[in-house]
């Protein structure tokens, strides 16, 4: 299966996360790389009719920074830009 070899190599990408992407139909890096992790995070929520942890747009942010730059950074990197924007209401 292409998802579990492609996307599985990313740092931050586990069970959860592939689940997620195949939800959204994300199935190779390169896709991936096209994704704004706001966009990722607003459609995952409405597909699922379901509200997520915030901590899914750091997994989606991470996983995007990787696909894009090769970069590998834990999620949790993210997370202070995320905060950021939620206390000034960006997010």
């Amino acid at each position: 299966m292409q998802i579990a070899d492609d996307l599985k190599k990313l740092r931050n990408v586990g069970p959860a996360a592939r689940k997620d992407f195949a939800v959204l139909r994300i199935e190779t890096v390169s896709q991936l790389a096209e994704c704004n992790p706001d966009e990722l995070y607003s459609r995952l929520q409405s597909e699922t009719g379901v509200a997520h942890d915030p901590c899914v747009w750091d997994v989606f942010a991470a996983a995007i920074h990787q696909a894009k730059t090769g970069e590998a950074l834990n999620w949790w990197a993210f997370t202070p830009v995320r905060k950021a924007r939620q206390q000034n209401g960006t997010f």
